[in-house]
C-alpha cells in the first residue's frame, strides 16, 4: 500500500520505518529541512535502538522530503504524528495538528484516502480534523471532490527505547472509525503485523511467545479515549507505588519486596511498579492534564488521575529532601546525577527528573555535575543554562563529588565499576532513585547507600 506520514518524530518515525520494512510504499513529510535532508543519509534525528539498521534495511521503499505533495496525492494511507503538547491550561497545543490536517486536505487526490490521527489528541478531534481536511480540500478543488476521504484514530502505544518492537510486536493495535472502509484499508495495512507472518528483523528477532496480534475496531471518540486511560493507568500506578514506597520507608519495610508481592498478583502484574523519582518523557504529564481538561469541560473532576500528577512531582522533591536529611546543608556542596533523559535507550529530555533535580539543587546553592552516556548532545541545545554543568567522563562527576544520585536507570550505571570511584568522592554517598543497585555491594566497597523511601 501507499503510505504517507507527517511528522518524524519518535511516533511518526517509527510508523514509516516500520511500515516501510514491512513492504509499503512510504513517503515522510518533516517541515525541517535539515532532519529531512540527515534521513535522506541515512541519519535518524533522535536516539532510539535499531531505528539506524532497520532504515538502512527499509530505504528502498522509503522517501523523505518537505513536500506534502510528493506524498499526499494518491496515498491509501495519510498518518499524522505531528507533536500536541500542552499548553499552559493542560489542553494540547493543536496548532501542529491543524496546519498537517489543511495540509493533507490540500493535497489529497486520486481514490480513497484514510487519514489517521496518530497524534496523541483531544476526544473529538476526529470531527475537528474531519472538518479541516473538508475546509481545505473545498478551497483547492471546489465543492465535488476528486476522491473520497475519512478521518481514523489509531494511537500508539510505543516505548521509547523500544518503540520498534513495540510496532512489529504490539499488545493490540486499536483503530476508531465510524466509516467501515476505513477500517477495512487499516486491517489490510496492518495484516501482516496481525498475523505475524512478516520475517523478523535479525537484530530483533520475534518474541516465542508472540501469537496473532489483536485489532480493536471502534468509533473514533473510544479510541482516542483508549489511549488517555490507558497512559493515565500506567502514571497511576507508578505514582501508587511511589506513595507506597513513602509508607515502607516510615515503617521500615523494602518496598521492592512490596512491588515484586503485590505484582504477582495476576490482577496488578509486575509492570510499572517501580519505586523511584517518578516519571517523565512527552506522554504521561501531557495525556494526564489532557484527560483532567477534558473531564473538565464536561464539570467533571478526576481526583485519582490529578493525585497521580502530585505524587510524581513530590517524588523529585524527595531527592532534595533526602540528600538535605543525610548531608544537612546543600549550599557548596558538589552534587553528581547520574542520567538526564527521562529514562534508558532514548535522549529525549521532555518532562526528564533530572532535569527538576538538577534545578533544585541548584535553588539550594550545591555545585551540580552533569551526565548521561547518549542525551548529552541535546541536552546542551535544550538546556543550555545547564549546559556548563554537563561532564565528559564519570571521573569529572565523582571527582570531589559530596554525593551522586542515579536518575535514569542506564545500563552503563548499572554495571559501573563502582569500586574505582568511591576513592575520588569527598563523601561517598549514593543516592539510587530508581532502586536498581545492589545496596550491600556498594555498602561493602565503603559508600553510604540511600534511598528516596529512607528505608
Amino acid at each position: 500500500m501507499r503510505v504517507c506520514v507527517a511528522g518524524t518524530g519518535y511516533v511518526g518515525l517509527t510508523t514509516g520505518v516500520s511500515l516501510a520494512y514491512l513492504g509499503h510504499d512510504v513517503v515522510c513529510v518533516d517541515h525541517d529541512p535539515d532532519k529531512v535532508e540527515s534521513l535522506r543519509s541515512g541519519r535518524p534525528p533522535i536516539y532510539e535502538p535499531h531505528m539506524d539498521a532497520l532504515l538502512a534495511e527499509a530505504s528502498e521503499r522509503l522517501t523523505f522530503t518537505t513536500d506534502y505533495a510528493e506524498g499526499v496525492p494518491g496515498a491509501d494511507v495519510v498518518f499524522i504524528a505531528v507533536q500536541t503538547p500542552s499548553l499552559p491550561d493542560g489542553n494540547p497545543d493543536l496548532r501542529y495538528l491543524r496546519s498537517a490536517a489543511d495540509s493533507v486536505g490540500r493535497c489529497v487526490a486520486g481514490g480513497f484516502t484514510v487519514v489517521v490521527n496518530k497524534s496523541t489528541v483531544p476526544i473529538g478531534s476526529g470531527n475537528w480534523v474531519d472538518a479541516i481536511l473538508r475546509e481545505a480540500f473545498e478551497s483547492q478543488h471546489g465543492r465535488r471532490p476528486a476522491g473520497e476521504f475519512s478521518v481514523a484514530s489509531n494511537p500508539e502505544f510505543l516505548r521509547e527505547g523500544q518503540a520498534i518492537f513495540d510496532t512489529l510486536y504490539p499488545d493490540r493495535i486499536v483503530i476508531g472509525s465510524d466509516n467501515p472502509r476505513s477500517l477495512d484499508v487499516l486491517n489490510r495495512l496492518y495484516r501482516v503485523i496481525l498475523n505475524q507472518t512478516f520475517t523478523p528483523p535479525t537484530f530483533l528477532p520475534r518474541p516465542a511467545e508472540l501469537g496473532a496480534v489483536p485489532m480493536v475496531s471502534t468509533d473514533l471518540a473510544s479510541a482516542e479515549l483508549i489511549k488517555y486511560a490507558a497512559n493515565a493507568f500506567l502514571a497511576t500506578k507508578i505514582s501508587f507505588i511511589n506513595e507506597i514506597g513513602v509508607v515502607a520507608g516510615k515503617v521500615g519495610a523494602d518496598v521492592m519486596q512490596v512491588a515484586r508481592g503485590i505484582g504477582l498478583d495476576a490482577r496488578i502484574g509486575p509492570r510499572f511498579l517501580e519505586p523511584g523519582v517518578g516519571w517523565g518523557g512527552s506522554c504521561f504529564g501531557k495525556d494526564t492534564a489532557a484527560l483532567i481538561t477534558t473531564a473538565g469541560d464536561y464539570h467533571h473532576e478526576m481526583p485519582i488521575v490529578s493525585a497521580a500528577r502530585t505524587v510524581n512531582q513530590q517524588q523529585r522533591r524527595a531527592v532534595v529532601d533526602r540528600l538535605l536529611q543525610e548531608l544537612r546543608i546543600l549550599k557548596g556542596r558538589r552534587i553528581g546525577l547520574l542520567g538526564l533523559a527521562f529514562k534508558p535507550d532514548t535522549d529525549d529530555l521532555r518532562d526528564a527528573p533530572a532535569v527538576d533535580v538538577a534545578r533544585q539543587l541548584i535553588a539550594h546553592g550545591a555545585r551540580v555535575s552533569l551526565h548521561d552516556p547518549v542525551a548529552g548532545e541535546r541536552f546542551r541545545r535544550e538546556q543550555p543554562d545547564l549546559a556548563p554543568r554537563l561532564c565528559d567522563t564519570l571521573d569529572e562527576v565523582f571527582d570531589d563529588s559530596d554525593a551522586v544520585v542515579l536518575v535514569t536507570k542506564w545500563s552503563q550505571y548499572l554495571d559501573l565499576d563502582w569500586e574505582k570511584y568511591v576513592g575520588l568522592m569527598r563523601e561517598p554517598v549514593v543516592l539510587d532513585g530508581r532502586h536498581a543497585l545492589d545496596r550491600g555491594r556498594l555498602e561493602r566497597m565503603g559508600y553510604r547507600y540511600l534511598s528516596i523511601t529512607g528505608a
